[in-house]
């Protein structure tokens, strides 16, 4: 099948217009390839390609070239379109794009630039390109690091990244990720501790004319960005809590959807109800909403309920839920099962046109025939016993629970896919909502192409886990003579460290390893807005990944680094000390008359937000006698004058303390006529009044980024994953609601998971904000940051 067309075919000679100069320039025959792409978005592996496979066109050859042009209708992202013989094409992603310029590259100008005619170095191309968009693409500097030194080992003896002596695509995809990670490049580039081999091959590469155009317009990118960061400060007047865009990210949907029409696109989303939403579900929903409402159309919810044994109404109501809350709309839900009647009644037409068969072969059997291609020898029975086999799984009987309906296509196909697949089960289970009314199943894979049909749907968006199925799905639409909708496959949200089967998630929560669906170490979405996570940062997340078909594992640091951005300036301030290692400081000048900023009260009026004072404010207790952190006092001297964070400068007069030099208490005189901005020691306290709280860290289940086919899980389980530290904190914060999200001053944000007069007290989960550490495997306490 073929990827998806070009609405208009190109005519043998078309015309290219420029976006920057509105040019247009006739290309002849040999123009066949056009890579278009945003100038704030410029494919620079892609570019790099086109410009390789350029300089080994040989004179007189004819049928290939191409053409990089610039434009502005494209808000993100790239797209190679092509006309030949025997393709027609639009493809989208850089990495993509390079390889199939390199293909035709290598074939039709006889170059090697994707390897050539040698199998060695194609495959060393691919490793190389699969390193660089997986290990150079790491945000922990130490381990980026490490990738980095193995790349400086791999090029002792190279000139090139693969190959003896000719650039490769593979060298565009390591300069174009590198070219973009400033961070990898100071490593590789340090006067004294760099890598020299890497470094070479950087100089070669970077002045390389190959490199030429892609190098100018990522300049020029760079450029218009900067000018647009300038301007906007400028302009700024005040400083105000951030606010959700409403399209955020949502320029990465940039995509050719085939036959899309305004007022008349209608996508679905099909959870199975076998467990709660996860943030990989989260992506699919969010993909069939966005498309809905960017072609005023709508997005139907139908759940796949087609297995009794799994489902359950307590899935169906928190998908609902959950929904809700990511702000996606969608039309009135339905079922699969609303549709069983229908779906019997296609299965019964293909049984009597000799499309369908009922089969009794085992289990095992059948798996091992459909593996080597052999047919079942039920294929060949006549239609009256396919028949009354039929009528004994839909009875449910002894004899029916062992067959199958089977779909009669090919057990020679290259597709095992389209090696008879099934299409009804027998089973006995009680079902969520049709109760015991049916014996028999359909499948998946027969209903839901049934079911698109009948419901209206135009265009089906499916993960690249289904894109063997596709050949399937269009089978039996063909097979019933039913309308056919779109397909449309993107890839699928995958994470380090992480599970996203349903199956896996259930053991966990079978078998008590964490508190249920929604744990905070979970990757449902109950799970992730319960740590910490808000529903615009997820939004945000999901929507930036776009619809891509290039399948890759993310790193969770992104996705908390654009919650941290939504949650900073809108997070309430609170104070608060270690609860096991503290110290007494007794302020010597608070007694009648008090400071007038303190006003001969017990209490003073601070903002909840240093920077944005409409934010409100919060009544903060004060006392003659400070709690503060043992760590703090010990390194402060007699006499040094420290920053009482938001009451004011303190001179600390004496302090008492042990024979290994820790602090035991000091005594100090408010000195708040004194500017806070001359002093640099600022620290935490509470007064006498105060409130117990309970900070809660969490690590990742999985102690292995990737698990690897025939990996178990249970083996890479991290033993402990939950620390708590205590602490005391101001009296202020019993006023925290749960669900609330607060920073807890020198040491991070938290979500309020309990309130301070519930049963378990105050408990505070830490919210990672995407930085090394706190995505890093550890093992210690909510430790104070010094500054």
């Amino acid at each position: 099948s073929r990827l998806p067309a070009i609405p208009e075919p190109f005519p043998r000679t078309f015309q290219v217009t420029t976006a920057e100069t509105g040019k247009k320039e006739m290309s002849k025959n040999t123009a066949n390839f056009v890579l278009r792409f945003s100038p704030g978005d410029p494919p620079l592996a892609a570019m790099a390609a086109a410009s390789m496979s350029t300089g080994f066109r040989k004179k007189g050859v004819s049928g290939f070239s191409i053409r990089s042009v610039p434009d502005k209708t494209l808000a993100k992202g790239s797209i190679l379109e092509a006309r030949s013989t025997n393709l027609s094409l639009a493809m989208s992603g850089t990495i993509p794009i390079a390889r199939c310029i390199a293909r035709y590259s290598d074939s039709m100008n006889h170059s090697s630039i994707g390897g050539g005619k040698d199998p060695a170095v194609a495959c060393e191309i691919e490793r190389i390109i699969q390193f660089a968009t997986n290990e150079l693409k790491e945000e922990k500097l130490d381990v980026l690091k490490e990738h980095l030194v193995l790349l400086d080992a791999h090029m002792s003896y190279r000139s090139v990244m693969a190959g003896t002596w000719q650039l490769t695509i593979a060298d565009g995809v390591v300069w174009e990720t590198l070219t973009k990670n400033p961070d990898a490049i100071k490593i590789f580039s340090h006067k004294k501790k760099g890598l020299p081999n890497l470094m070479r091959w950087w100089n070669l590469v970077d002045s390389a004319p190959q490199f030429a155009q892609a190098k100018s317009f990522y300049k020029a990118k760079l450029a218009r960005e900067m000018k647009s960061n300038t301007a906007t400060k400028e302009t700024k007047t005040k400083a105000k809590p951030e606010k959700t865009k409403k399209n955020a990210g949502e320029d990465a949907f940039n995509i050719p959807i085939q036959g899309a029409k305004k007022g008349q696109v209608v996508t679905r989303f099909p959870p199975e109800p076998s467990g709660y939403m996860h943030i990989g579900h989260a992506k699919a929903a969010l993909l069939n909403d966005y498309f809905a409402k960017r072609w005023e159309g709508k997005c139907l919810l139908r759940f796949d309920d087609t297995n009794p044994a799994k489902e359950k109404q307590e899935y169906v109501d928190n998908i609902i839920s959950d929904l809700k809350k990511l702000g996606v709309k969608h039309e009135p839900p339905t079922c699969t099962s609303d549709h069983f009647e229908t779906i019997l009644k296609y299965a019964d037409v293909m049984l009597a046109e000799g499309k369908a068969y009922i089969d009794d072969t085992p289990q095992e059997t059948m798996q091992k025939e459909r593996k080597e291609g052999i047919e079942s020898a039920s294929r060949k029975l006549p239609y009256e016993e396919q028949k009354r086999r039929w009528v004994e799984m839909k009875k449910g009987t002894e004899y029916g629970l062992k067959l199958v309906m089977r779909a009669k296509i090919d057990m020679q196909h290259g597709n095992k896919c389209m090696r008879d697949p099934a299409m009804y089960r027998c089973k006995l289970e009680h079902h969520h909502k049709t109760g015991d009314k049916y014996k028999v199943y359909p499948t998946y894979d027969f209903a839901c192409p049934i079911v698109d049909s009948v419901e209206g749907v135009t265009h089906a968006l499916r993960t690249v886990e289904y894109k063997d199925r596709e050949q399937q799905y269009n089978w039996f639409i063909n097979a019933l003579r039913i309308r056919k909708p779109a397909i449309w496959t993107y890839s699928r949200l995958n994470f380090q460290y992480t599970v996203l089967s349903k199956r896996k998630l259930k053991w966990f929560v079978d078998s008590k390893t964490v508190e249920g669906w929604n744990d905070p170490r979970f990757p449902t979405v109950q799970g992730v807005l319960r740590r910490g996570l808000t529903v615009a940062a997820l939004r945000e997340f999901v929507l930036s990944l776009g619809a891509s078909q290039s399948e890759n594992m993310m790193s969770w640091a992104k996705i908390w680094a654009i919650n941290k951005k939504k949650i900073d300036p809108v997070a309430h301030r609170f104070l608060s000390i270690s609860g096991s290692s503290y110290c007494k400081l007794k302020i010597t000048n608070l007694a009648t008359p008090r400071p007038t900023s303190i006003g001969g009260v017990d209490s003073i009026k601070v903002q909840l937000h240093p920077k944005y004072k409409e934010i409100g404010y919060k009544s903060m207790a004060v006392s003659e006698n400070l709690l503060l952190d043992q760590e703090d006092l010990t390194r402060i001297k007699d006499g040094e004058t420290v920053v009482l964070m938001r009451m004011g400068c303190c001179t600390i007069n004496k302090i008492e303390r042990d024979s290994e030099g820790k602090a035991l208490s000091a005594t100090g005189e408010l000195a708040l006529t004194l500017s806070p901005k001359d002093y640099k020691n600022r620290i935490t306290w509470v007064a006498s009044s105060n409130v117990p709280v309970t900070t809660v860290e969490f690590d990742q289940l999985m102690r292995k980024p990737k698990l690897e086919e025939g990996d178990e899980f249970k083996d890479w389980l991290t033993p402990t994953t939950r620390f708590e530290t205590k602490l005391i904190g101001e009296s202020a914060l019993k006023s925290v609601k749960e669900g609330q999200i607060i920073q807890l001053e020198r040491r991070g944000f938290f979500r309020c998971d309990s309130t301070w007069d519930s049963k378990n007290g105050l408990v505070l989960f830490d919210i990672p904000t995407g930085k090394a550490k706190s995505m890093s495997s550890f093992a210690t306490k909510v430790e104070v940051k010094n500054n």
